[in-house]
């Protein structure tokens, strides 16, 4: 085995700046994602008809074709029509964000119909209004129950992320592969790169234990 992880130490603190850029973008396009989502979602339960279908369209088509062709379409395609070119990350939070929107929006419509009716039907009764039914009654219940779901959304989108380095987004993946066509040595930043992929990840799904448990002490406190 011919491997010398010596080679890549002037590298490190260029592969490290990859960590903010491939933060940065997974946090737009999670937030993107999310409020995009939450409203897909109110669509999805609505007793307006185009509405359900519009969602179900939306869902359909971003959850049924691949994801790496969603950011080449916004990174090739859209400029080819509207004839303005948008930047690699701006391609990359979009596509990433309406993807992930498609997503979101079936785990917040489970989580909201697996709160129980009853409260909603008493709300109603009382003359809560929807939107403020939805907003301080049934979206915080709901979340409780769907945040080992979003949190596994958070994961997949940020290892996922790694696709942006196909448009030259200056990422945790890209800058690897900058550093492997530099020293004509790939193994070695490629597997310094997936230990940070593998700590971020780690990250994640700890605090999204630390936050589940306590949610499980304030209910039953």
């Amino acid at each position: 085995m011919n491997l010398d992880f010596s080679t890549i130490t002037p590298y490190i603190p260029f592969m490290l700046e990859g960590i903010w850029v491939t933060i940065k973008f997974v946090s737009g396009a999670l937030v993107f994602g999310f409020i995009l989502g939450t409203l897909l979602a109110l669509c999805k339960i609505s007793s307006i008809k185009p509405l359900n279908w519009l969602a179900m369209v939306y869902t359909s088509i971003f959850r049924g074709t691949p994801l790496i062709l969603q950011l080449m379409f916004f990174y090739l395609a859209i400029p080819q029509l509207t004839g303005y070119d948008i930047s690699p990350f701006l391609s990359a939070v979009l596509a990433f964000g309406l993807n992930s929107a498609a997503y979101i929006s079936e785990i917040i419509r489970a989580g909201i119909q697996a709160v129980d009716k009853g409260q909603t039907e008493a709300a109603m009764a009382l003359g809560v209004p929807y939107n403020q039914l939805m907003r301080d009654i049934i979206l915080p219940q709901a979340l409780k129950n769907i945040l080992p779901a979003l949190m596994n959304e958070v994961i997949t989108l940020t290892k996922e992320s790694a696709l942006v380095s196909t448009i030259s987004v200056l990422d945790l993946m890209r800058r690897a592969q900058v550093v492997g066509a530099d020293l004509y040595r790939n193994f070695e930043p490629l597997l310094f790169v997936g230990f940070i992929y593998w700590v971020m990840v780690f990250g994640l799904s700890s605090i999204g234990r630390m936050i589940e448990r306590r949610l499980k002490v304030s209910d039953q406190s």
